[in-house]
């Protein structure tokens, strides 16, 4: 392939089909990516810049390493604002992140400081995630981030310690999704409250060049209904898969209950296998470049694109953000 076919402002992958969009998150949400330094994320950053402006690449630079540079450039810098993403909020950090916190959460599910210790550690690193990760340039208020938290925080552990006091006289196999209801319904009330700015203001909207044309409220619900499916369907394997294999093998091995070094070695084993493939498969359940027919935008935005030459028949584009 020629340098000058290469249109390094997209995906490698086919983003318009589920395969393309997995591939494409397979390689941006590798933990590896973590690990990058300034120095490589900054070469990869000038590389793909250089090729951007130029189409021509080093001589020691192959069209296989300007690849590797962009995903590694877009593991890390937000596609909107261009500004280098707090490390601890890329996808990237996904895995190790929710692994640990996971592990902790059904480790210690059933005592009431181990629920509150846990509930709070998670919705401060999905505080950090969600603020990470949001669509458009519009900065989010610290009170907003203060209150998305506390709700957050309050939600999911209610909810856990609700569940618990109703759980104890049920199979202990019940217990044991506790925390994923509790996360569930945190992302429920987080993310919508933390881009609730969006869902006033509308999210924004992008011709094909990428010029931004306006801003939609309708489709940044849809967007961040998209954005909350996908986290629900993200924690399901980890923490609804892994308590059920815990469960059999403590039938099995009794001795695995009285050792807490087993228990935790066994659900970071079983979490982590799941969080490795459920997050990028997740992440690709709808694209990030997303699209909406002018037709079922707002009236007045409407009007504004027909000013500008648009039909109804034609698409506008939106990230949805992860």
């Amino acid at each position: 392939m020629a340098n000058q076919d290469i249109n390094i402002d997209q995906p490698r992958y086919d983003q318009s089909t589920y395969i393309g969009r997995a591939k494409h998150f397979f390689v941006t949400t590798n933990p590896l990516n973590i690990l990058a330094s300034n120095q490589q994320l900054e070469e990869s950053k000038n590389l793909v810049e250089n090729f951007r402006k130029n189409k021509t690449l080093p001589q020691n630079k192959t069209i296989e390493d300007l690849w590797k540079a962009k995903y590694l450039m877009d593991s890390a810098y937000h596609p909107d604002t261009k500004e280098k993403m707090f490390f601890i909020g890329r996808m990237s950090a996904q895995v190790p992140g929710n692994l640990l916190i996971t592990a902790g959460m059904l480790t210690w599910y059933k005592t009431t400081q181990g629920t509150v210790f846990w509930q709070v550690i998670n919705q401060s690193f999905n505080a950090i995630v969600n603020y990470t990760n949001r669509s458009g340039d519009k900065p989010i208020s610290n009170s907003r981030l203060a209150t998305s938290f506390a709700i957050a925080t309050g939600s999911a552990t209610a909810t856990a310690l609700f569940l618990n006091s109703l759980t104890k006289k049920m199979p202990p196999i019940a217990g044991r999704f506790v925390p994923f209801a509790a996360v569930a319904a945190a992302n429920c009330f987080n993310l919508p409250f933390m881009r609730s700015t969006e869902i006033q203001e509308g999210i924004q909207l992008l011709n094909e060049k990428d010029e931004k044309i306006g801003h939609s409220p309708k489709t940044a619900k849809v967007a961040i209904s998209q954005v909350v499916i996908s986290r629900v369907i993200m924690a399901t394997p980890g923490m609804v898969l892994a308590p059920i294999a815990m469960n059999f093998l403590e039938k099995k091995y009794p001795r695995i209950k009285t050792s807490l070094p087993m228990t935790l070695g066994l659900q970071l084993i079983l979490i982590g296998t799941c969080l490795v493939f459920a997050t990028p498969m997740c992440c690709a359940l709808f694209p990030q470049k997303s699209s909406i027919q002018v037709s079922k935008l707002e009236d007045h935005l409407k009007e504004k694109l027909y000013k500008d030459g648009y039909k109804d028949s034609d698409y506008v584009f939106y990230n949805k953000g992860l």
